[in-house]
């Protein structure tokens, strides 16, 4: 960090490929499509370029990365938001490259039907499709929250840093994303408690 920081080009390039892939599995379940989340990625790694010799050391280097790439990908979220779409070709339409398919897509377009035998290397890549559409379909002040603490293993306090908000905020945010991501999974809901006729 010292030497990237001192304009060693080797050590920032090192820094770079040791959190690379930590943060790309944050921009792709953030933007939810490989496009959008190399977009974001580029962006996030140029400023984390550009400002590292602005890093104080105030909080973990992870934590102050996340921000900045958590911050990537809601501006480029913003920028699909302002794109033009075609009749049909946006957000879940055929021409959707960019939107998660579920796994019954893959059925439907030839995948894993007939009784194929699966790929280990595939094995659970339904279930991965599936969590990604439905992370997709959360607000991103949820999803955002809900990706640092069950992807990244951030603590409460790490996630408030890197959003900025109390805490608490960040305590009703995982759980108000989790039961939309569950119910968007379609887990059933707990049941209401029920009065009780034994003692």
């Amino acid at each position: 960090m010292a030497a990237a920081q001192d304009g060693d080009r080797s050590a920032l390039d090192s820094l770079l490929r040791r959190h690379y892939d930590r943060w790309w599995r944050l921009s792709r379940r953030l933007t939810g499509n490989d496009a959008d989340a190399q977009d974001a990625l580029q962006e996030a790694l140029i400023l984390i370029a550009r400002n590292i010799g602005r890093f104080d050391g105030r909080s973990a280097f992870t934590t102050w990365s996340y921000r900045v790439v958590s911050n990537a990908c809601l501006d480029e979220l913003r920028r699909r938001a302002r794109r033009p779409q075609l009749d049909g070709w946006g957000p879940g339409g055929p021409g959707d490259a960019g939107a998660p398919a579920t796994s019954s897509h893959l059925v439907a377009d030839g995948g894993f039907a007939g009784g194929a035998a699966i790929d280990p290397r595939v094995e659970g890549l339904g279930d991965r499709i599936e969590v990604d559409a439905a992370l997709a379909r959360l607000p991103y002040e949820f999803r955002v929250a809900v990706v640092l603490r069950d992807l990244c293993d951030l603590d409460y306090a790490e996630i408030a840093r890197i959003l900025d908000i109390p805490p608490g905020t960040v305590r009703s945010r995982i759980a108000r994303g989790r039961g939309q991501l569950a119910d968007l999974l379609g887990n059933p809901a707990a049941e209401p408690d029920r009065p009780t006729t034994s003692p």
